[in-house]
């Protein structure tokens, strides 16, 4: 227990360090970006850090509860709006990820089945528990999940910032919190609520409980006029570091040099799927009258979290981004198994 919370420690100083560069730099997303990448490297070059679950799960609540803030009620009376673009943005998603599965099995020569998952466009955990059960790889569908968050993250938010479509000077849709400032009280009952709303969730065996959990309790909360109170910043900097550090130490000296050609391979997919998703995106900013930073952000392969986050820090309509990534992983969780027995007898058919 003394070696695992002195591991910890290291990945957080590391992590404090990377992202206070960060910020005297100026780079988007500093709190994350700088502990994702240091505490990668550290561990790839066979530093001893690690990040207990619990980290992840912090961070995931603070982002998951600030996002759901943003959902006052003329917010949500306005989402419905945006239906039609959704279903399309996860359809695309799901044509996607066959697709990148295609892909990958061309040029890695690896087996469909952990192809596929590890292209499927969802969480990392949610995909290579699926896979598993049709016979996947799960090292290799979760190191090619982590790989396409690192890369998503490293190249989104910087493509944003220099093609400069952010803040009230892009045009972009501004929203805001409902609740008007920290306050204590209402503070303490707002993490009570939300941490029981994870807590729940977990009961049920559903996905990302403490980004949905928190989420929609806080939705249901300021939708419903009830304005307990903001997330302090420092509170939201440290859940941004925390989901950084769980990312980061994903990765292991065993990564680098595991699977080099399935890993090269996904790599290319994930930019390929990046550079798809953006044309998409712009593609549906045309069409339905979006924002087109707001809509490269929503179509992403990207995490809820890091999208959404991308989204807020960068003022760029973080309720539309965030019911996008929602419905897309709910949906993607729910249908990725049918999908991929129905293309493997598609497959089968051809043959």
């Amino acid at each position: 227990m003394l070696r695992a919370a002195s591991m910890l420690a290291a990945a957080l100083l590391l992590a404090g360090a990377a992202a206070a560069l960060c910020v005297q730099f100026n780079t988007p997303l500093p709190w994350m970006i700088g502990p994702l990448f240091a505490s990668a490297a550290a561990c790839m070059l066979g530093a001893p850090l690690r990040a207990p679950v619990q980290v992840r799960c912090a961070g995931q609540w603070a982002i998951g509860t600030t996002l759901g803030l943003y959902f006052t009620a003329p917010v949500v009376a306005t989402l419905g709006s945006y239906a039609g673009s959704i279903a399309l943005a996860v359809l695309f998603a799901l044509a996607l990820g066959v697709a990148g599965g295609a892909l990958l099995q061309k040029l890695s020569g690896a087996d469909g089945v952990t192809c596929f998952f590890a292209m499927a466009v969802g969480g990392a955990s949610e995909m290579a528990a699926q896979g598993e059960r049709h016979g996947a790889v799960v090292e290799r569908v979760a190191a090619a999940h982590s790989l396409r968050i690192m890369l998503v993250v490293a190249t989104i938010p910087l493509a944003i910032r220099w093609w400069g479509q952010h803040g009230l000077a892009a045009g972009a849709d501004l929203y805001v919190a409902g609740a008007d400032g920290v306050h204590t009280a209402g503070l303490l009952l707002l993490i009570a609520l939300t941490a029981a709303g994870a807590l729940l969730l977990m009961r049920l065996d559903s996905p990302n409980a403490w980004v949905i959990g928190p989420l929609l309790v806080a939705i249901a909360l300021t939708a419903g006029g009830v304005h307990l109170s903001r997330l302090p910043e420092w509170m939201i900097h440290l859940g941004q570091l925390f989901i950084g550090v769980a990312l980061g130490t994903r990765f292991t000296p065993a990564f680098v040099h595991t699977a080099p050609r399935f890993m090269a391979s996904a790599a290319c997919c994930a930019l390929l799927m990046i550079v798809a998703a953006a044309g998409f995106g712009a593609f549906l900013a045309a069409l339905a009258g979006i924002n087109p930073a707001v809509a490269v952000l929503a179509t992403s392969p990207g995490g809820i979290a890091e999208m959404s986050l991308t989204a807020r820090v960068l003022r760029l309509g973080v309720p539309i981004v965030t019911a996008f990534h929602v419905t897309r992983m709910v949906t993607v969780v729910m249908l990725i198994g049918p999908l991929y027995r129905a293309s493997a007898a598609w497959r089968m058919q051809r043959k």
